[in-house]
This record gives C-alpha cells, sequence and structure tokens, in this order.
C-alpha cells in the first residue's frame, strides 16, 4: 500500500479542493491515461487496487506509472468517543485530487487493451475520470 515512510507532521488539516488540477495535468510518460472530472480524497488503499486491475488486464506487459501518491494524512477519532481531547490519531494517508489530475498512464500495449485496463482501473477509483490518449499517437 502506498504511503509515506517518515513525515514531517503526524496529523493535517483538512484544507479545501477548489478549481482545476494546475500540475499534474498533461501525459507525461505514457501514451494513455485516465483523468479525474470531480475532486475528492483517494487512498492508498484504492490506488493499489486500481494499479493491480491494470496489471492484471495488460498481462504484466507494457508499463504504467501511478502519478500520485497519498501523503496527506487522515485522522480519526474512535467509536463512541466524547467530543473534545484533542485529534485523532492518524488513520491513513490520501490524496486529494481535483478536477484536470492524471492519475494513471500507461504505454506499450494496443489501444484497445489499454483502454479497457484503465477502465476496470477508474472502476476502483472514487472519482470520475476520462480516458486520455496522447495528441500524437498513432495507432501502428
Amino acid at each position: 500500500m502506498l504511503q509515506p515512510k517518515k513525515t514531517k507532521f503526524r496529523r493535517s488539516q483538512k484544507g479545501r479542493m477548489k478549481g482545476n488540477a494546475q500540475r499534474g495535468n498533461q501525459l507525461a510518460f505514457g501514451s494513455f491515461g485516465i483523468k479525474t472530472l470531480e475532486e475528492a480524497w483517494i487512498t492508498g488503499r484504492q490506488l493499489e487496487a486500481a494499479r493491480q486491475a491494470v496489471t492484471r488486464h495488460m498481462k504484466r506487459e507494457g508499463q504504467i506509472w501511478i502519478r500520485v501518491f497519498p501523503d496527506k494524512p487522515i485522522t480519526k477519532k474512535p467509536a463512541e468517543v466524547r467530543m473534545g481531547k484533542g485529534k485523532g490519531a492518524p488513520e491513513g494517508f490520501v490524496v486529494p485530487v481535483t478536477p484536470g489530475r492524471i492519475i494513471i498512464e500507461a504505454e506499450g500495449v494496443p489501444f484497445a487493451i489499454a483502454k479497457e485496463a484503465l477502465r476496470l482501473a477508474a472502476a476502483k477509483l472514487p472519482v470520475a475520470t476520462k480516458f486520455v490518449v496522447r495528441h500524437d499517437y498513432a495507432e501502428e
């Protein structure tokens, strides 16, 4: 599961997600990718499930890149605990994504296989996504 080895601060504030992605919104490595259409928090578990779905469908051919990393700690207080007494303990890590952010890229497989593999990956994620292709991609 993706998570940082070490963090400077154990707990962070929630923050706000507004506007579109300013970086990470273009294909950089592969010819195919999935791009988010809405904002959300994506957990390390969801990214791992998506990665496994892509790898299995591509039969371990080609190459994939995960363009996001969950480095934001999420805290949760135990069940049936009264209000107050400080912030809860860290429970996991998420990555906040905004519309336009590329999440996964793929390369080295035919168009049809890449499209289906990334469709399966998108089903594992909590956001609506769009399949994108490099503008200079020419199908062999």
